[in-house]
């Protein structure tokens, strides 16, 4: 008895056509994925940046740098670890530079983007590992989406099996990429049996990935580029058992998959940052022109106005930030008054500099003296709006 005769009834279908024609111009369902992906990505990103304090629209500044430098790595990691199809036998150099012909690697996406982030946020005086962890759930939600490209694609899965959610696999037309091949009747063509749907199951471990970062985040208040690791170790587990279940052509060191070897080392060296690296959660402060005069994003849906149908052109950014406690943050959110850096706070006779006085404005009984609100509100003007309130 073979496996295929004991294949169910039941079956995830698979579509045979994953690329459309807009007049001349393409339109393929795995870069319409991977578009979706990065825009959710860039939403919770930028939601998360703004409640650690860095002025809105930031996130479109570091894309800018991240998504092209990301797919350049991708492409480069693919061309690397697949030389053969590129340089060997009957290969074509040139076809290395057709990303649209399919061929990314994961690793080259988070090592390329990583970069052009860094770039990023050395040009907005944002510490890196801020914007490392704003970044932390929004990749693996980025990549759960990405990975539906697959399914349209009809690629990345693994071996033959029988249980119910086995993937039925069309036999793509090499001379039409994107499309199946089909018998005389014009029916598309199918694999014999069915298969695991592997893409899936990296689909769902990754968005457990995503709840697992921000559950974590929000317990412990995870900083210093520790939710990137976490969410990189968390990645990588997947990835390892996932990759083990692939059938597809892959390059092996000592009989294994090459990509599983890559899991397991990126694996150890994100654990090793994240027990090594300790500190508390960095938040900013913005100084020079004002970020920003809109609310802070809030996670209750009923306080949105959906009747305020206008967008506010963005103000221009500020001109750097102070790396502040989670403390200070909170006393410059109720006061607008910036906290003096640690080495302000005193003049050079040891004496509180004026600026720390003005901060701390105390009565001789130690009781708070009320400032007048005009005074207050010209401090807020001079150091920018507060941007968002506290979340983790």
């Amino acid at each position: 008895m073979t496996l295929a005769s004991l294949s169910p009834q039941a079956a995830l279908p698979s579509p045979s056509t994953a690329v459309w024609q807009l007049g001349p111009v393409p339109i393929r369902a795995y870069a319409l994925c991977i578009i979706a992906g990065i825009v959710l990505a860039c939403w919770v990103t930028e939601r998360r940046l703004r409640q650690r304090g860095v002025a809105p629209g930031a996130v479109l500044d570091i894309a800018v740098w991240a998504v092209p430098a990301g797919i350049i790595g991708a492409r480069i990691y693919h061309v690397i670890t697949s030389p053969e199809k590129y340089f060997g036998a009957g290969g074509d150099p040139m076809k290395a530079f057709a990303i649209w012909e399919g061929g990314l690697g994961i690793w080259g996406a988070v090592a390329g983007g990583a970069l052009g982030a860094w770039i990023a946020a050395r040009q907005l005086g944002i510490p890196f590992g801020v914007v490392a962890d704003a970044l932390a759930p929004g990749l693996p939600l980025a990549q759960a989406v990405g990975r539906i490209g697959n399914w349209f694609n009809n690629e990345l899965f693994g071996g033959r099996t029988t249980l119910p959610w086995g993937l039925e696999i069309h036999r793509m037309d090499p001379d039409n990429p994107g499309h199946a091949l089909r018998d005389d009747a014009g029916q598309p063509i199918l694999e014999p049996g069915l298969y695991q749907p592997t893409f899936l199951y990296e689909a769902l471990w990754n968005l457990g990935v995503v709840a697992l970062v921000l559950v974590l985040d929000r317990r412990f208040k995870l900083g210093r580029g520790r939710a990137f690791a976490l969410y990189v170790m968390g990645y990588t587990v997947g990835r390892f058992w996932i990759e083990l279940m692939r059938t597809d052509e892959a390059n092996q060191i000592l009989g294994v998959r090459l990509n599983v070897w890559t899991a397991a080392l990126v694996f150890l060296g994100a654990l090793i940052y994240f027990v090594r690296v300790r500190g508390p959660r960095d938040y900013l402060i913005p100084l020079g022109p004002a970020a920003t005069t809109t609310p802070p994003p809030t996670s209750d849906l009923s306080q949105v106005d959906l009747s305020e149908r206008e967008t506010p052109a963005r103000a221009a950014a500020p001109e750097g930030y102070r790396v502040v406690s989670e403390e200070q943050y909170a006393a410059w959110q109720d006061t607008g008054v910036v906290p003096p850096a640690d080495d302000d706070s005193r003049s050079d006779d040891g004496q509180p500099s004026d600026d720390t006085a003005a901060a701390d404005l105390t009565s001789s009984d130690d009781e708070p003296v009320d400032e007048p609100s005009a005074a207050r509100t010209d401090r807020a003007d001079a150091t920018g709006a507060r941007p968002a309130d506290r979340d983790s």
